[in-house]
Order: C-alpha cells, then structure tokens, then sequence
C-alpha cells in the first residue's frame, strides 16, 4: 500500500498522482493518491493527513509503516508549492508515531538545504521525544542559518491556499470510497506473502503465445545461470576438483 501527499496540476512534474490513479491489476486500490494545490499550509494539511492515514491504518492494518519525510513542502522551498512550517510537517512524523506501528523513516525531497536540515533535526527530535532548544548553536555551518540562527521556520504569511474546504473535502471523501472498495480486493492480510526466491508453477509450453505476460511474472520465471547445480553450470564442481 502506498500513499501520497503531493502538488498535482498545473503541469508540475512529473504530472501523475490524480486521485483516480489507484493501481492496477493486483495491486488495484492499493495507491492512494492525495493530489494537493499549491499554499496548503499546516491546518488543512495536517487534518487531511490525520484523516487520511487513520483511515488508511483501520483499512490495511499495516504491519509496518515507511514514512518519507519530504521537506520540499515546507514554505520557502525553491522548488516545491506548500506552504508548511517545520513544526506542521513533524507534526505528521509525530502522528506516525504515534500509532505504535513499527516505523521507518527516510528523507525525501528538499531543495532550500538549510530548511531541509531544520526539519530533520526538528523530526529526529520527535522521534527520539526529545524537544530540542530552537536556538542553533554555533557549528562549522552556522552561515546558513542566519541571521536569526534558529531552527523551526514558520509558514509565509504572503501565499495564498488554493486548497478550498469544498475540493478537499471531496478528495477525502474519493480517497475514503477507494479504500471501501479495498475491503473487496486480495490482500495481504489475508494471504501468507510468499519467500522472495518462489517461482510460479507455470507451464511455459501450455502459455498462449498471444496472450501478454506482464513484466512482473517474466521476471519471477527468469532463472539465473548457476541458479542449480548440474552439468556445466555445476558450481560446486570445480570446487571438488580443487579439495
């Protein structure tokens, strides 16, 4: 299961993650896309968050949660369109954590290096439950922080939220339909997930020449040279010629 927080529209890159963009195939309904406009600041955006992911949690019931923590949807980022503060964006990391699921937690996008650094030590923090002073204390890096030297930034008081009530109550609600219908997809709750070197039992001679193998299962049919040991590709016989 994946989820997804993200600027979409506007022909921003890389231009997917519609809410409609649920997966396909087996993994049908198991993309929630969360598609935002640009100045959502941390109110609206931690509500959708909260809502979202306490919805995603009682649906999925997740054995372990990655948690990418992008900073490029803090305000002043030179790329990205949010307009977050640090401490609205580790408000997330502490609601993750929350939920006492065992946790992962990765960086991710960022490109105002100085913020993307603020906010990772703000979200260490919260992850450690250690609340540190906002102050900066000197280091070889201090230049970059000035001039006030301190480590929370604030939303911009100048950008206007293009998010109104009315559209992200109805990408909540798509996004809480989609995850209905979740309930009637296979899932891996329900299903012992098969060791990484299970190969289909497939016949290659009873396939249809016509019919389209996706990628996925090509893969799972390759088999590596010296994948047994017989004949030429007998690894272990060399090693016996040489004992």
């Amino acid at each position: 299961m994946t989820v997804s927080f993200h600027k979409f529209g506007d022909l921003f890159f890389p231009g997917t993650g519609d809410v409609k963009d649920i997966g396909s195939n087996e993994g049908k309904y198991y993309a929630i896309n969360v598609p935002l406009k640009d100045g959502i600041e941390d109110a609206s955006f931690n509500s959708m968050f909260k809502l979202i992911i306490s919805k995603v949690v009682e649906f999925y019931q997740p054995g372990a949660i990655v948690l990418q923590c992008g900073a490029d949807s803090l305000a002043g980022d030179r790329l990205g369109c949010f307009n977050l503060s640090i401490e609205g964006h580790a408000e997330c990391v502490r609601f993750v954590k929350s939920l006492k699921i065992p946790l992962l937690v990765t960086g991710g996008g960022g490109y105002t290096k100085e913020n993307v650094a603020r906010c990772w030590t703000v979200e260490t923090g919260v992850l450690l439950d250690t609340e540190l002073p906002d102050e900066i204390p000197d280091n070889d890096y201090i230049d970059y922080f000035k001039p006030d030297c301190k480590l929370k930034t604030q939303s911009g008081n100048n950008m206007e939220n293009l998010n109104s009530k009315t559209y992200l109550s109805a990408i909540k609600m798509q996004v809480f339909e989609n995850l209905r219908n979740l309930q009637h997809a296979p899932s891996v709750q329900m299903h012992e997930v098969p060791p990484d070197w299970y190969i289909p039992d497939i016949n290659e001679d009873e396939l249809d020449p016509e019919e389209h193998i996706h990628q996925h299962m090509q893969d799972k049919l390759v088999q590596r040279d010296d994948e047994f040991y017989a004949g030429d590709y007998d690894n272990d016989h060399d090693m016996e010629e040489t004992s």
